[in-house]
């Protein structure tokens, strides 16, 4: 083949030729980015661009439909403003869109009483990446302030809605956390199904059946993925927890983490048409305050993309007393002022709930280890084991006899945990803090419960009372209210 004519060299390669006469001339490298990773780009790209156009212009469209409410109208004398952002959640017991067919299914028949059926406070956090959430039970003995043409005087704080709607719900919050409310939301039943529903459901875990007779709830012990109408069964039921109202608050709470979970590993907000959706479902029967508008909106959404089950924190205002008799209210719960001091002033300062966490997760259990009497004994043949066990347990809070029981002649393979069938919580509950022990019921043997130490002891697990009318207001984080 004749060889094709030579062409003179552009500006650019003389520059890049050597300058020593007779080398070759060297083009300059110009790396190619793989085409894996410019698809990728491309593709991030269109989704962040559409999610924000769409998210942008869906929120705009519905921030007119948000039924609007002025909770914060005339009010003066506020607390001083924190870092980061509280919203007032407060979840009433409207059901005018709900058909009759899911009334008499989920039990939602009656009149409702357009009353509080939920408290929270919610926290954002200045920078987006941790959402805190208080419980206030909605029995709480309240102090409403006073304002023009009304005296202060005592109340149930969910009565504060019924004498005077939202504006004295957030006046009384106020109040009695020192805690300046930003935004305010007002979710009923028809907003709750339908989010829950949108989002595909949300799955939960029961270590035991569940049956109420007041909601219709009837789940068997294990995983379910519960939708809408059985959701509202599940945060509404009040008869299956020894603690009424906190129990129903502390499943509440694992529900919000389980949503959480739920809505940022799904690509619910990354995807422009599922985040429509949920949107809509959620903004279609909310009432909110005039300020919480669609930056706002947007701006929840950008921080729940970076949330994870860890981000978010629960808990309940810390409690002293749970029939506080008043007169002329009747019985309220009071809280414990100092520790409930403490816990908000927390939200105020835009601290972690829980900031010192340990990396040995703490186990709940439904009786406090300070109730807990406890008599350990040797059931081994290594010399002091039995005092060693004692000890730990008396340092997690039980209250060990302090004198615990030599070896015998017979040796345990397991640690056992011998209890008189009355006192099967408090079993139940020791047992959490000896991993892999059993239980033993032993008739006749009376509050104190024995351990018997096994040689397959290994340690003592922290353990401390899910009930906030013991010790410490207990926070749990999203990651340990799931399933795992």
């Amino acid at each position: 083949m004749p060889t094709p004519p030579r062409q003179s060299p552009s500006p650019a390669q003389r520059r890049a030729q050597p300058s020593r006469r007779g080398a070759r001339p060297v083009a300059p490298v110009r790396r190619k980015r793989p085409r894996w990773a410019m698809r990728a780009v491309t593709t991030l790209s269109v989704v962040v661009l559409a999610s924000a156009g769409i998210g942008h212009a869906v929120v705009t469209s519905l921030d007119a439909k948000i039924a609007r409410v002025d909770p914060f109208k005339d009010m003066k004398n506020r607390p001083q403003a924190g870092t980061g952002m509280n919203v007032l959640l407060v979840g009433t017991d409207g059901r005018d869109r709900i058909s009759d067919e899911a009334r008499r299914r989920y039990r939602l028949g009656g009149a409702p009483c357009h009353c509080t059926d939920t408290i929270m406070i919610v926290h954002i956090s200045e920078d987006r990446e941790r959402a805190s959430v208080v419980s206030l039970p909605r029995d709480s003995y309240a102090e409403v302030p006073a304002a023009e043409g009304r005296e202060a005087h005592p109340i149930k704080i969910n009565a504060a809605y019924a004498e005077g709607g939202p504006n004295l719900t957030v006046r009384t919050v106020e109040h009695m956390t020192h805690v300046k409310i930003d935004h305010y939301l007002e979710v009923d039943f028809t907003s709750f199904m339908k989010t829950v529903d949108v989002v595909g459901g949300v799955q939960i875990c029961t270590a035991a059946p569940m049956k109420d007779s007041y909601t219709g709830l009837d789940l068997p012990a294990g995983t379910h993925r519960l939708m809408g109408g059985e959701a509202l069964q599940f945060v509404r039921a009040r008869h299956i927890d020894s603690g009424s109202d906190l129990g129903r608050m502390q499943r509440q709470q694992r529900f919000m983490a389980a949503l959480i979970e739920r809505a940022t590993s799904s690509g619910i907000l990354l995807n422009p048409m599922r985040f429509r959706d949920v949107t809509r479902a959620v903004l279609g029967s909310v009432r909110a305050d005039k300020g919480f508008g669609t930056g706002e909106l947007l701006d929840l959404g950008r921080a729940m993309r970076n949330f994870s089950p860890s981000s978010s924190e629960f808990t309940t205002v810390p409690i002293r007393q749970m029939a506080y008799a008043v007169k002329g209210i009747g019985s309220t719960v009071k809280w414990d002022s100092e520790k409930a001091d403490r816990l908000f002033s927390a939200l105020r300062e835009d601290q972690p709930l829980a900031p010192h966490r340990t990396r040995n997760k703490v186990v709940r259990v439904e009786v406090a280890p300070q109730e807990i009497h406890v008599q350990v004994e040797n059931g081994t043949k290594t010399e002091g084991l039995a005092k060693r066990v004692d000890e730990a347990l008396a340092a997690t809070g039980f209250r060990t006899t302090g004198r615990p029981l030599p070896a015998t002649d017979r040796t345990e393979p397991r640690t056992v945990v011998a209890h008189d069938p009355r006192w099967d919580r408090s079993a139940k509950s020791l047992a959490a803090a000896l991993p892999g022990s059993v239980l033993r019921p032993v008739k006749g043997l009376g509050p104190t419960l024995k351990v018997i130490v096994g040689e397959d002891f290994r340690q003592v697990r922290k353990v401390r009372s899910a009930d906030p009318t013991q010790g410490e207001s207990y926070v749990v984080r999203g990651d340990e209210a799931g399933c795992s």
